[in-house]
């Protein structure tokens, strides 16, 4: 009796592993039309990647804040949630490429914003093209973001426009015959806009010897002394010095220091707190080109923009603040038109963008992905970015 019941045992534990094994092996049923959808199709992930550390940290974050704003006022889109996927590039170009390829092979991101920076951008430039995610820059203004790249766009204006702005500033409102030159020269940004100013002040001037002089630094430079030194031989009218807002700052400081008192001009970098923070009283009267003011809102989305911040952090936002938040929306009502999570129909949606109704104006995209729109100007004025004029482009 004790073997059979041995037996019989040993019988059923076999019996249990094999319906164990074949259990273990079989696949699940099928999800039902029916059934709800998993938590991860709830969720449409938009990238973000910017320079939140490193030389650039400053302007990365206010950038930032606007994308953040849009998104807790619109936090959903075609009934689902939206992520906001955020990456530190660091300020370096490599860290921007790896940046932006992680948001799409690691995170699965539908969409990219970024990067503060044309340098930033552009390295990222090939990874949204070969993996077919559109990217939507807010305030990168070199025209190389987006030339021969259908999946890059931006909502500012490019430096072309911008270079041309600042030199008639120079030459009409300034008198200036003769300007010279000071370049970041490891930033494509400051040598393409140092450039279209100096094409522009030739052509508007009539001379092809406008341009006395220039000169160069890197990123990271403190020193510009020699540079300075050079420059004031030449006896220039203006200098129009395009460069990040901290060397910007120091190099302005440091011209009052030697003497030189003739205005300095600058691009929309210089719209970061830290351009006042570090320059102080030696800053003021500097004047720049840039892409807002909250002084004179132009859309009925600048006054909700401005009432949500003003609310939020109680102070006056920059401009790169107001076009992070129309990237943001761009992105969005893109989606909301290709009705679909699809990159490709995305990318095609936010290509066909007209009229749209923006922070920072009304955006339109030509044939290269780029918005056509108005430049504003502001001096530093008693320590705050003040409002001087709007420029409107030519059509």
């Amino acid at each position: 009796m004790k073997k059979l019941n041995k037996k019989m045992s040993l019988i059923i534990a076999l019996m249990l592993v094999v319906v164990l094994t074949f259990t273990g092996c079989a696949k699940p049923a099928p999800q039902s039309a029916d059934q709800p959808a998993s938590a991860e199709s709830d969720v449409i992930k938009i990238g973000v990647f910017q320079p939140l550390t490193g030389a650039n940290a400053a302007g990365g974050a206010i950038e930032l804040e606007g994308v953040k704003l849009a998104n807790e006022l619109y936090p959903t889109v075609l009934g689902k949630k939206v992520e906001l996927v955020i990456v530190d590039n660091k300020s370096d170009k490599v860290e921007a490429a790896s940046a932006a390829a992680r948001l799409i092979e690691k995170d699965k991101v539908s969409a990219i914003i970024g990067s503060w920076g044309s340098s930033l951008s552009m390295a990222a430039g090939d990874a949204v093209k070969n993996a077919k995610i559109p990217a939507v820059g807010a305030s990168c203004t070199n025209p190389l973001v987006t030339l021969n790249n259908d999946y890059y766009f931006r909502v500012c204006f490019i430096d072309p426009f911008q270079g041309t702005v600042m030199a008639n500033y120079a030459i009409n409102r300034l008198g200036a015959k003769k300007a010279a030159i000071i370049q970041e020269v490891s930033s494509d940004y400051s040598v393409g806009l140092a450039k279209f100013f100096t094409d522009a002040f030739k052509e508007l001037t009539g001379d092809e010897n406008a341009i006395v002089g220039s000169a160069s630094y890197n990123t990271n430079d403190q020193d510009f002394t020699a540079q300075l030194t050079n420059i004031k031989q030449l006896n220039p009218d203006v200098i129009f010095a395009p460069g990040n807002f901290t060397e910007s700052a120091l190099l302005i400081k440091q011209a009052k220091q030697l003497g030189i008192n003739i205005p300095i001009l600058g691009g929309d970098t210089w719209e970061t707190p830290e351009f006042i923070d570090i320059g102080l009283e030696a800053v003021e009267g500097a004047v720049f080109s840039t892409f807002f003011t909250s002084e004179v809102p132009i859309t009925e989305k600048s006054k909700e923009f401005l009432d949500a911040y003003r609310k939020k952090y109680n102070q006056e936002p920059a401009s790169v603040t107001a076009l992070g938040f129309d990237a943001y929306l761009v992105i969005l009502d893109a989606i909301e038109r290709a009705n679909t999570t699809d990159s490709v129909a995305i990318r095609d949606a936010i290509a066909q963008t007209t009229d749209f109704m923006g922070a920072a104006g009304i955006i339109t995209l030509d044939q290269n992905g780029d918005a056509v729109k108005s430049a504003v100007i502001k001096v530093v004025k008693d320590g705050k970015f003040t409002y001087l004029d709007t420029v409107e482009p030519v059509k």
